[in-house]
């Protein structure tokens, strides 16, 4: 059987330098907290917990985890308080660890390590040595050095940075601070660490020179992407952070066939899944879950979150379409927009079309229904072919219910009409423009509700009077 595989996250920092009241690891990259990118990457690795050590607003970092953790990980929390280094952070974990797995130890403030590069670390250590992963950077200023016998070498140590001498800090190597290691030997390692160093804290490095005073091999996978083991300390790293994964998402897309006007101007903030032939046009933005049919066109600077939307349908410039928990649904061939909002619980049939400035909230309408224009559609049913004029609304709500309006197949609601719910306009009417409709409509009528046309002949308009 395989080793098991736990999971120790480090989030206890408090991220000074990002100058806010949330903690570090749950500010947002692509939609989601840092942390849980980790979270989900652990997951994907098929672990069996994940152990996250808090410090800094634990509270409101457990919550946000609990809130949504993974089904299938094991989840658990341990506080280190106080702060004394990255090694007296892991000894806090030690006592939720079973001496029979490999302990993965990643940090919450580094999101996009890949699930692919911990598994290469993982097989590296195959359950029996201590496995790091490393990186080459022209600029190692901060990190740890990798300290090796020669070049190439077996490794021997690793200096920080305020400890490391001048020759030292001339190695590009880096510790990325992720490993690798069997818990039964990290446990022993751990109870040997001191804090004689610059700092005065109790060094997780320091377990690479008790690995090597005791025989045992001390292994490195180096990759080439910095991105996996950037962390985010300020704002201006996770906006770097934040154009990295973007451009990653982007790129992702663009080999599976979607066709981005600019890759650059491409904003997913959580899942975006596209057929063929979809077209997506600049300054988009796209969060929760989207799934955009074959043929699907985007226009410009629109804001689409928890959508399905189906073959052929377009959506033009400026909408914003948000479906919440809800979702929008969105048929075939259906025109949306421009400057048209859908809203939790529309679901729109095949060739619909929603205007400019109309709104859709929790209705449906079905094939060939239109609203081209300036209206509201809350609560309601609509039929197929029906004409919904501009400037037209369902008053839906009383003051403390929500009530249905239902429009029948191939009504025709003139413009300026208020239909207050709960009403029902009969197949094949008419309303006429500007009525207040209050009670159902025979199918095929004409309704009109709405005061008598005066008109008074030579009326003088008011006037300002003189100050």
């Amino acid at each position: 059987m395989a080793t098991p595989i736990d999971v120790v996250i480090m989030a206890a920092g408090k991220g000074t330098r990002m100058k806010s009241a949330l903690p570090k690891v749950l500010h947002r990259l692509g939609g989601r907290a840092l942390l849980r990118h980790v979270i989900e990457c652990a997951a994907l690795l098929s672990a069996r917990k994940a152990v996250v050590i808090t410090g800094h607003g634990a509270a409101e970092v457990e919550a946000a985890l609990n809130a949504d953790a993974p089904a299938s990980l094991g989840l658990q929390f341990v506080r280190q308080e106080p702060q004394l280094g990255t090694g007296h952070a892991v000894q806090q974990a030690l006592p939720q660890l079973a001496d029979d797995g490999v302990t993965l130890i990643l940090s919450g403030d580094v999101p996009l390590t890949q699930a692919n590069t911990l598994q290469a670390l993982l097989d590296l250590c195959a359950g029996q040595q201590l496995a790091l992963l490393t990186l080459a950077m022209p600029d190692p200023t901060g990190y740890g050095r990798i300290v090796r016998e020669n070049s190439g070498g077996k490794v021997l140590a690793i200096v920080e940075h305020k400890d490391a001498s001048e020759a030292q800090r001339q190695i590009s190597e880096i510790y990325s601070g992720i490993m690798a290691v069997p818990t039964r030997l990290l446990r022993t390692w751990l109870r040997r660490l001191d804090n004689q160093n610059a700092q005065g804290e109790y060094y997780l490095t320091d377990i690479v020179k008790f690995a090597v005073a005791d025989g045992l091999p001390v292994l490195a996978h180096q990759i080439t992407d910095a991105a996996q083991v950037a962390g985010v300390n300020s704002p201006v790293q996770l906006a770097e952070l934040e154009r990295i994964y973007q451009r990653r998402n982007a790129d992702a897309l663009m080999e599976q066939g979607t066709r981005l006007a600019d890759p650059a101007r491409l904003d997913v903030r959580g899942q975006l899944v596209c057929g063929r032939d979809v077209e997506i046009d600049v300054n988009c933005v796209f969060e929760g879950h989207v799934s955009l049919g074959d043929g699907v066109r985007i226009g410009a600077n629109c804001v689409i979150a928890n959508a399905s939307i189906a073959a052929g349908a377009v959506v033009h410039a400026f909408t914003h379409i948000d479906g919440e928990q809800l979702g929008v649904e969105v048929g075939e061939g259906a025109l949306i927009g421009p400057f048209a909002r859908l809203r939790p619980g529309a679901k729109l049939g095949a060739e619909v079309h929603i205007g400019n400035f109309v709104e859709v909230k929790n209705s449906t309408l079905a094939k060939g229904a239109k609203a081209n224009h300036l209206a509201y559609l809350g609560d309601a049913t609509v039929g197929e072919r029906v004409n919904y004029g501009a400037g037209s609304i369902t008053a839906n709500y009383d003051g403390a219910n929500k009530h249905r309006t239902v429009i029948e197949a191939d009504v025709h609601v003139g413009s300026n009409c208020v239909l207050i719910a709960p009403v029902t306009l009969g197949a094949g009417g008419t309303i006429g423009g500007g009525s207040t409709i209050t009670k159902d409509t025979a199918p095929g009528a004409l309704s009109v509700a709405r005061g008598k046309q005066v008109s008074i002949a030579n009326w003088t308009r008011p006037v300002k009077k003189p100050r």
